[in-house]
């Protein structure tokens, strides 16, 4: 797979590791208007078109870009550890069980009488716009020049929009644009919050501020770089994209599907209803609190609480009781590992995974979509319900 039109495979960009974001000064009110004579009408300016699709400038090294070095990893948390944290930057390789997942087909339905369209969703980005534009262009979903095409149809992003990849501040502002498109078209396109977006928001607003981690002293800057953190989509990064990935909403059921973007079960803290869980996840971001939003970030970055034999089915039926539908369908979690290929993220692509289309898991009652595109996987984006 390519990293990217006519370019080699994509090497990580080093970031900056002190990047600090200077505070903003408070705008002084402004003096109250004294009444008079009412102004004239003016017809408003027409509202502009959105700017077209343009794809990424690669970053050049210069002298003044000298890389700097990466972060010391924090150690293991010593209570509750559940064999992964963020502060640590390579997945582990979890060993697969013959018949543990299965690969999958998908076959196209309409929803008759609904007046919506098909639904799609789309596992992990990561920043690789032109294989999101790719994948979308061949379901049909967006036109050659990158407009939305598909009409009423339904599309779900599932999170992770940035980091590891060159352009995620370039998905972001793909995605804000498909959204207002497919509005207008009588369909929708939305997504989800991912644990990048909490980390991306987190490196953003607190940059080194110490937070308690579980295992220590951490800062949302040093986790930021250590999980790929790109310092062009922290410079590009506006107050837009901020208050856009903020408001995304953490679950949603559709047509019998659960979306989520983690394979874990902390949704449960937060409510006992998708509403709860959305309200309360959006009530503690905009308490601009660095801990809780650390606390959000860490309990939405475990992964594989489907992939046991035993206690894998169990997880998502309480998931399902909960908040309803028949299947989960989640990112976050790369279907190579969850398959145990060796391998690590940010690799070379040389003697990769090889991902076909989503998995099927924990009893056919998950559906894995994130094919690892940060490891020289697969970009996914499929059509709802899949054919067994």
């Amino acid at each position: 797979m390519t990293q990217g039109a006519g370019q080699g495979p994509v090497v990580r960009t080093e970031t900056l590791r002190d990047f600090r974001v200077p505070g903003t000064a408070p705008v002084p009110y402004a003096e109250p208007v004294s009444y008079g004579q009412p102004v004239p009408y003016e017809e408003p300016a027409p509202y502009p078109e959105p700017a077209p699709y343009a794809k990424p400038v690669p970053y050049a090294e210069t002298a003044e870009s000298a890389p700097y070095p990466e972060p010391a990893p924090y150690e293991e948390e010593a209570e509750g550890y559940d064999g992964y944290t963020p502060t640590q930057r390579d997945l582990p390789v979890i060993g697969a069980r013959a018949g543990d997942t299965v690969q999958v087909t998908y076959v196209p339905e309409e929803r008759p009488g609904s007046g919506l369209g098909p639904l799609y969703v789309v596992g992990d980005v990561h920043g690789y716009l032109d294989e999101l534009v790719t994948e979308l262009h061949a379901q049909g979903l967006i036109d050659a020049d990158g407009n939305w095409s598909a009409g009423n149809a339904r599309l779900w992003f599932l999170g992770d929009f940035t980091d590891r990849g060159p352009d995620g501040i370039g998905v972001i502002d793909l995605v804000m644009r498909l959204s207002a498109e497919a509005a207008a078209s009588g369909g929708y396109c939305k997504a989800l919050m991912g644990n990048h977006e909490l980390l991306l928001i987190g490196a953003k607003r607190f940059g080194d501020t110490p937070v308690a981690s579980g295992a220590g002293t951490a800062t949302f800057q040093a986790a930021w770089l250590l999980n790929g953190g790109q310092r062009t989509d922290m410079e590009r990064l506006q107050d837009v994209h901020l208050q856009w990935m903020s408001r995304l909403d953490a679950a949603v059921l559709e047509d019998g599907h659960l979306l989520l973007h983690s394979d874990t079960t902390a949704y449960l803290d937060y409510g006992s209803s998708i509403e709860d869980v959305n309200d309360k996840i959006h009530e503690l971001l905009n308490l601009n609190d660095a801990d809780e939003t650390w606390d959000l970030f860490r309990k939405f970055t475990r992964r594989f609480a489907f992939r046991d034999e035993e206690s894998g089915p169990a997880a998502v039926r309480e998931l399902l009781d909960t908040y309803g539908g028949q299947r989960v369908v989640h990112g976050h979690s790369p279907i190579p590992y969850l398959l145990g290929e060796v391998g690590t993220e940010d690799s070379d692509g040389e003697g990769g995974p090889v991902v076909e289309g989503p998995h099927v898991y924990a009893d056919g009652l998950a559906i894995a979509m994130d094919g690892g595109v940060t490891m020289a996987g697969k970009l996914l984006v499929v059509q709802l319900p899949l054919s067994d």
